[in-house]
């Protein structure tokens, strides 16, 4: 109750609204999407050089956007798709892993991002040949370890 009644006194002062802003930051959503996209996929493909998951929880957390982190798992799968070889599956399957145990990703931004690739997975088969049997893969290996659940995964479309 009293850090209510903080906060209200605070937000009637006179530009207190604006003080409070850059007391604590701007908060990530002030940020374009392009500009976040932008930034996602540059945290994606720096984590895939340096393989440092704790780098890339810290980078996509100072983004301040937790409503924008089906864009992350959005890149992150498409990547996947894109790569060739085990060492991106691998190392995205390990990412989502981990954002997805340490609750960095929720439950409903996972889905989004999920539920976004299987959308446009037919487009993506036409660059990408394979990326169904690719896609079906990474689903059931994630599914197996936590990060989607069943409704999910047997929503996977396949050819």
């Amino acid at each position: 109750r009293a850090a209510l009644d903080r906060a209200t006194v605070l937000l009637s002062m006179t530009k207190g609204g604006k003080r409070i802003d850059n007391a604590w930051g701007s908060g990530g959503g002030q940020q374009s999407v392009k500009h976040l996209v932008k930034e996602i996929d540059m945290l994606l493909k720096e984590y895939l050089l340096s393989g440092d998951v704790l780098e890339a929880e810290r980078c996509l957390q100072e983004l301040e956007v937790p409503h924008f982190h089906h864009e992350l798992v959005y890149e992150a799968v498409v990547m996947v798709l894109e790569s060739t070889g085990e060492k991106t599956f691998k190392m995205i399957l390990d990412l989502l892993k981990s954002l997805w145990r340490s609750s960095v990703i929720t439950m409903d931004q996972m889905k989004r991002g999920y539920e976004r690739v299987y959308c446009e997975i037919p487009d993506i088969n036409l660059d990408v040949p394979h990326s169904y049997s690719v896609l079906e893969r990474f689903v059931e290996e994630c599914f197996q370890a936590g990060i989607i659940s069943k409704p999910l995964r047997d929503l996977c479309p396949s050819r």
